[in-house]
């Protein structure tokens, strides 16, 4: 027997900005799960900034995406029918088979959700990848201590509002920036101390300079370009650098010059440092067990933006790059 499922497919390699085109809706035949296989409906699925650099074709820690092939991502599916003794139908699990509705897999491939009582698409963000990299990055690369300040910049997206919460957790005075006045309301109501609209406030180091007059210690930096100039900029002696995305240059046709005054790096004694999450992947029991109970006592908010549908993904895909989320940015599945 079969089913059918419907998947994104890479249809042609972006120039500059991804567009609509670039992806298309594709049904498939599934075969039934065999032996040690399961079948699995996704609920929910996540689309992350990282995956534009999986859409050129070029080598880096990850393959890059295949025309006319699924594209990859996280997800959470329920299992529908099990031929692994590790699975029953009704389990909740997490996989990276995101960008389709339906598929077929060895029971390796996937992992049963904890039993907390969270909504499982969390595991897409607060307690999944972009949690863990805050966590991870702030901790290992920041070594963050009570009473220093910390730059967090694309604040409002799923990395930056937790960095921000975790921040203000250890001691921290927090500076975010982010591009509406919405976002900015939402992160002074989950503790953020200072905040900057750098779409509106004209002149950014100077709007940086007012709401840290004694300079930052930590940066965490999302976006690259014009802030991480800023933050050279406003940098005191040994501050740290936590390069985590560059999301200004993903859509970049030609490579631009770098920040004009790294030389700090040199006089101040910066410590700059990029990672990829994967780099602290012993972190991540660490990280859910506290994380957790952060949840439980209210200490860690987070916001989600939905878009409904596996018709719907490349337009969610797409709305990361225009600002158009706060949080999380998810695909809910029919």
């Amino acid at each position: 027997m079969t089913t059918k499922a419907h998947e994104i497919r890479l249809k042609s390699r972006p120039v500059g900005l991804p567009v609509a085109e670039n992806f298309e809706l594709a049904e498939t035949a599934l075969a039934a799960p065999g032996q040690g296989e399961v079948l699995v409906r996704n609920l929910w699925m996540s689309v992350d900034p990282y995956m534009r650099g999986r859409m050129y074709d070029r080598q880096s820690y990850v393959p890059p995406f295949q025309i006319g092939e699924a594209l990859q991502g996280g997800a959470i599916g329920r299992v529908e029918q099990s031929n692994n003794p590790d699975f029953k139908p009704g389990d909740l699990v997490e996989s990276m088979n995101g960008w389709r509705d339906t598929f077929v897999s060895v029971g390796g491939a996937l992992q049963k959700l904890p039993t907390e009582n969270v909504p499982p698409q969390a595991y897409l963000g607060v307690l999944g990848m972009p949690g863990l990299t805050a966590y991870s990055g702030l901790a290992r690369i920041g070594e963050p201590k009570a009473g220093e300040t910390v730059f967090v910049s694309g604040a409002a997206g799923a990395v930056g509002a937790i960095v921000c919460q975790i921040a203000k957790l250890r001691g921290c005075k927090v500076v975010a920036s982010a591009g509406t006045d919405a976002k900015l309301a939402w992160l002074k109501s989950v503790g953020v101390d200072e905040v900057v609209n750098y779409k509106t406030c004209g002149n950014l180091l100077e709007a940086v300079r007012k709401t840290a007059p004694q300079g930052i210690d930590i940066y965490f930096d999302n976006v690259g370009g014009e802030h991480l100039e800023v933050a050279l900029e406003v940098a005191r002696p040994h501050a740290r650098f936590i390069e985590c995305g560059m999301i200004s240059a993903y859509n970049d046709t030609e490579v631009k010059p770098g920040p004009r005054n790294m030389i700090y790096v040199v006089g101040k004694s910066i410590k700059m440092q990029g990672f990829i999450v994967m780099n602290y992947w012993d972190m991540r029991d660490q990280f859910r067990a506290e994380m957790i109970q952060w949840i439980k006592d209210g200490k860690i908010k987070w916001e989600e933006t939905v878009e409904n549908g596996i018709a719907n993904a490349p337009k969610a895909f797409l709305a990361l790059f225009s600002g158009g989320n706060t949080g999380k940015m998810l695909v809910k599945l029919d």
